[in-house]
């Protein structure tokens, strides 16, 4: 193997040679280039340094010239404000120029507000041309540089004009030097180089007029406008004064005017200055020539044609959002306010532009607060930043809104609807088959009272007629106005009770905007409106949106207005309209549920639905409160309970949205048999039924008859809902503890618990008050003297929601707004507490209502926000809200002050006694049980049918014992008795004696538990041992020990039963029945 060798490791000497010159040559030209880079560096340096020097030096000049500059102009004006004579014009205009060079705005403010009185000097010096500044548009020369001065000092005055706060009164002289400047050069009225022969420039100089003012347009000149006014303007005292304002103003119209109204500065015009919160008020207040000059060019017409075309519309809202939008908004209603005739002549434009203005803003209005909202003090709710400035001058924009729902502009709006006169005739006429409303028995001064009454002046009763046609102009008019109004309840939230108000505020709107709706279609009303909801067109909707109107305004008044006003004085509507009127509505909801549009209603078609639901059911309630429709008017003939049924237990929704929304529909009878299933099916699932292979739990209990309530209470509170529900076997002990005969099935318990009704329900006891007058029932508001006192309220709750459960009528007579408060009304939009104080306490209701009417200042009887109250002999002051006591009762607060005080009374005061007992008696009987009922037939469903006693059905479910039968002598008697020789009275207390209540079960006596019964008695209760054969046999063939003449009839209450001695005469037993019924003995255990 060879092996080949470089001569260089060959020969080490050479290699060490030849590496020592090549690294020698490396540091060689590394050195040369370090070099190179200190030459490079040093040069840089060198030139840095003279660039810097020549930098500093100019700055130095620069600052030098600026000092010279500087004290050259202070020196001018010193010399100008010692030396008596004038400045000439180009003087000013070269030392402007020099000052304009170097000017600053934080540095040369002082030296710019001199340069500014020297030109406003000079322009007010008499007869020496020379002098005026303005002359020097005159100079050929200078023209062009005069004119770039005079924009670029202007344009200062606006750039001072933003900064400067009107407030402080130093600024505020500032604002007014720099308006001057502005006002004095973008008009030639006051340049007196035109007077005389110099009138033939004045076109030339409007025209450098037009170009200053263009120039400052195109710089921002309305924003530095807006900035102002809105710094002087938006808060609760403006800062601006009258002069400033009809300066500011005078400014902003120049170039609108100068422009011929042109497009693109009328929308300059609404963005900057028309959106200043409530500057139309303001100019009325401070300026009123200001309007003048608004209206002496058209400008409101102006602005609504522009704003009529959509696309120019939503442009502007876009601009503005929501805040400044309805700022504008305020500011051309109050405008339109007080421009009638072209109101008259624009209403179709004027309402087209609200309503895309007020839609535009509702876009922004959110149903709840989130972390995307704040809180609007008008809108709610608002999904955008809220100007917190803008808050101040809030209650001056709402001011501006109220307009639209003021009487003057309701009258020009709505005068197509106004001006139709309703028919009057000499005698009112009732519909027939009605009977007479309350009206007719009405004192005679009440009578005389109403003749006098413009409101309820004698008119034909307004029906649904038709017979016009809905595509008119005047029906297209009055539906695009009524949307207006809607869409202004939505999107103004806050301030919906106000508008509500001023609505319903005319006497005669109402009525006639229903006798327009009666006219609309070939049928008229409801047939109209139905074929609406099932088109989905513009017109259907806008008609729709007048029937929502109608409703939601109909609803509030009839909500304000107390029993004297709706029955007596008629305000607004007569009763007999409101006959009609709830007939339409109930025929519109039924149909809405009936046909499946509720199911899938959503939006606009689901608020109709709530907003003619809530009139309707204002209604409704009125009726149950104090009857004004005929018999049998609500319910619906074309429904069949058997329908509805089957379709309840098929869980149809429509069948459960009718049982939730208009449950009246339905015959009441057919309700209670409903919920007697409803109350069986639940005990069927429950297992608290006997059947063949299973026997429900039963709980004892051990009673003593002298601590029953005690003992009740103990026994009966800690069992669970479903045991309270089951079955209840109750055993009486003495107070030794000795057991009593008799054996309970149902019946002992029932007597238990008609006794702790009894008891609890006793005001003695002072669980429960006394309505003053019909002496009703409602939690007594001191009854926190008893111990325990909220758990005894929730066990009566169990007590009686027990009885109802059960079918066990009970005589306990509630007042009728606790009633509402037991089904849950008081949670209802509907719900007014003043209409439900008369059921509390009339002459208190009296009163409060005689403080509404009062005529004159109610301050002067030095009422507070408070009541004060005799509890146990100590005068107690409760505050109506928090501060109440020291804030006086005034004509702006009495209507409040009257709901608050009815609130108080029937609410605040037994709230947690109210709380207990409904939440015990909803753990027996589930709320969407008995909301199908109104509060009178709840206290029918807990007392039994206040309708006269049925003898014969009665007749048809009596049992018969001890050889009693329905033939017997004795029997024949007794039916022939109660039919013939008893008054109702007396029958209703034979009732009481045998059953414990006077009134029958609500769906007759089949109904009754244990059965009615009758037995033959030969001896006295003591030694009474029941049925024998021999008792039996003797009764049946009336073989008699002895005559029982002396003896009275008695009963068993808890078994409905009736012990009746086997008498020789009629009229022995007429006579013994009567004395025992009037005696009311009885009560007895069997």
């Amino acid at each position: 193997m060879s092996t080949s060798i470089s001569s260089a490791e060959a020969n080490p000497q050479v290699a060490k040679m030849f590496g020592t010159a090549q690294s020698s040559k490396a540091q060689f030209l590394d050195k040369a280039r370090q070099a190179r880079e200190e030459r490079r560096e040093l040069k840089e340096r060198e030139r840095a340094a003279i660039q810097i020097q020549a930098l500093i030096r100019r700055f130095l000049c620069r600052c030098w010239l600026q000092r010279e500059i500087r004290r050259e102009v202070e020196d001018f004006f010193e010399i100008n404000e010692s030396a008596s004579s004038k400045r000439s014009a180009l003087s000013i205009f070269k030392i402007s120029r020099k000052l304009l060079f170097v000017f600053r705005i934080k540095e040369d403010k002082e030296r710019f507000e001199k340069l500014c009185r020297c030109i406003l000097n000079s322009m007010d010096v008499e007869n020496e041309p020379k002098v005026w500044y303005v002359s020097l548009a005159l100079s050929k020369d200078l023209t062009l540089l005069w004119i770039k001065q005079i924009k670029d000092i202007l344009w200062f005055c606006c750039e001072f004009l933003k900064q400067l706060k009107p407030d402080i009164l130093q600024d505020s002289k500032l604002v007014n030097l720099h308006l001057t400047m502005l006002v004095t050069f973008t008009d030639t009225s006051t340049w007196k180089i035109l007077r005389g022969k110099g009138e033939t420039l004045r076109p030339a100089m409007n025209h450098i007029c037009a170009n200053i003012m263009g120039h400052l347009n195109q710089k921002g000149f309305y924003s530095v406008l807006q900035i102002l006014l809105t710094n002087g303007l938006a808060r609760s005292r403006p800062s601006l004064s009258k002069g400033t304002l009809t300066a500011v103003f005078s400014l902003a119209l120049r170039p609108v005017i100068a422009a011929q109204f042109s497009d693109n500065l009328l929308r300059s015009f609404l963005i900057h200055i028309m959106s200043v919160p409530a500057i139309v008020t303001h100019l009325a207040t401070l300026t009123p020539e200001r309007l003048a000059v608004l209206e002496s060019h058209d400008l409101f017409r102006k602005f609504i044609l522009f704003l009529s075309r959509e696309a120019q519309c939503r442009d502007v809202c876009v601009c503005l959002e929501g805040s400044h939008t309805l700022c504008l908004l305020g500011n051309l209603i109050y405008l339109g306010s007080l421009n009638d005739k072209v109101l008259e002549d624009e209403t179709a434009h004027f309402v087209s532009v609200l309503i895309h203005m007020l839609s535009y803003c509702q876009k922004y209005v959110s149903q709840k607060k989130s972390n995307l909202t704040h809180w609007h003090p008008v809108l709610g709710w608002f999904s955008q930043t809220v100007d917190y400035g803008l808050n101040e001058s809030m209650p001056l924009l709402t001011k501006q809104l109220q307009h639209l729902w003021g009487v003057h502009l309701i009258r020009i709006l709505f005068s197509d609807v106004l001006s139709k006169k309703l028919v009057e005739t000499q005698d009112p006429t009732y519909p027939s088959g009605q009977t007479a409303s309350p009206q007719n028995s009405l004192p005679m001064k009440n009578l005389f009272k109403r003749a006098f009454q413009k409101s309820a002046s004698v008119r034909n009763i307004l029906k649904p007629v038709g017979g016009k046609r809905v595509d008119s102009a005047e029906v297209q008019k009055v539906c695009s106005i009524c949307v207006l109004y809607q869409t202004t309840l939505t999107t103004l939230t806050q301030i919906r009770l106000q508008i509500l108000t001023g609505l319903t505020y005319l006497d005669d709107l109402l009525p006639k905007l229903w006798a327009f709706i009666c006219e609309l279609g070939p049928q008229g009303g409801l047939k109209l409106f139905l074929e609406c909801l099932n088109n989905d067109t513009e017109e259907s909707k806008r008609l729709l949106a007048m029937l929502m109107l109608f409703c939601d305004c109909s609803r509030h008044l009839i909500t304000i207005l107390d029993e004297i006003e709706v029955y007596e004085e008629q305000i607004s509507f007569k009763l007999e309209e409101l006959v009609t009127i709830s007939s339409f509505l109930n025929s519109f909801v039924f149909k809405m549920i009936w046909d499946g549009i509720v199911e899938n209603a959503k939006g606009e078609t689901l608020e109709l639905f709530h907003s003619v639901h809530g009139w309707l059911m204002i209604l409704y309630e009125r009726d149950c409160r104090r009857r004004f429709a005929p018999e049998d008017h609500w319910l619906r003939k074309d429904l069949k309970p058997s329908v509805l049924f089957q379709e309840l237990d098929k869980d149809k929704k429509r069948a459960q949205l009718l049982l939730q929304y208009i449950p009246h529909v339905i015959p009441h009878k057919n309700r209670v048999l409903l919920f007697r299933n409803m109350v069986t099916k639940e005990k069927e699932k429950l297992g608290l039924v006997e059947t063949s292979s299973a026997s429900p739990h039963v709980t004892h209990i051990t009673i003593r008859r002298s601590r029953m309530l005690e003992d009740g209470y103990e026994q009966l509170r800690p069992l669970t809902q479903n045991l309270m529900k089951g079955v209840i076997r109750v055993k009486f002990v003495n107070d030794l503890g000795v057991d009593e005969a008799g054996i309970d099935q149902d019946g002992v318990f029932k007597e238990f618990l008609e006794e702790i009704i009894k008891k609890v329900f006793d005001p003695a006891l002072n669980l429960f008050k006394t309505t003053s007058g019909d002496e009703r029932l409602y939690p007594s508001p001191t009854s926190y003297i008893h111990e325990n006192y909220l758990q005894l309220f929730e066990f009566v709750g169990e007590m009686l929601g027990k009885a109802v459960y059960e079918g066990i009528v009970v005589d306990v007579p509630f007042a009728s707004f606790f009633l509402s408060q037991l089904l849950g009304h008081r949670h209802s939009s509907f719900y007014s507490s003043v209409d439900e104080l008369p059921s509390l306490d009339s002459e208190f209701y009296k009163n409060l209502t005689s403080i509404k009417r009062y005529d004159g200042d109610i301050s002067d009887l030095g009422l507070t926000l408070s009541y004060d109250e005799d509890v146990m002999g100590q005068l107690v002051c409760h505050e109506l809200i928090p501060g109440g006591k020291t804030i006086p009762v005034t004509n702006e607060n009495k209507i409040s002050y009257i709901h608050l005080m009815a609130h108080f009374r029937m609410h605040t005061q037994i709230k947690s006694q109210t709380a207990a007992l409904i939440s015990g008696f909803r753990s027996i009987i589930k709320p969407e049980w008995i909301r199908m009922f109104s509060a009178p037939e709840l206290q029918r469903l807990i007392s039994g049918d206040n309708a006269e006693i049925d003898l014969e059905d009665l007749k048809k479910h009596t049992v018969y014992y001890g050889g009693f039968h329905g033939s017997h002598r004795v029997i024949i008697w007794l039916w022939d008795i109660l039919a013939n020789d008893f008054s109702p009275e007396e029958r209703a207390m034979f009732l009481k004696f045998v059953t414990s209540c006077s009134r029958p079960p609500l769906l007759g006596f089949a109904y009754l538990k244990p059965p009615f019964s009758i037995r033959c008695v030969e001896v006295s209760d003591d030694q009474d041992t029941g049925d024998t054969l021999g008792s039996v046999l003797r009764g049946f063939f009336t073989i008699r020990k002895k005559e029982p003449g002396g003896r009275l009839p008695t009963s068993s209450t808890c078994f409905n039963l009736l012990k009746l001695p086997n008498y020789s005469k009629k009229s022995i037993l007429r006579e013994k029945l009567r004395y025992a019924i009037s005696m009311n003995t009885g009560f007895e255990l069997s």
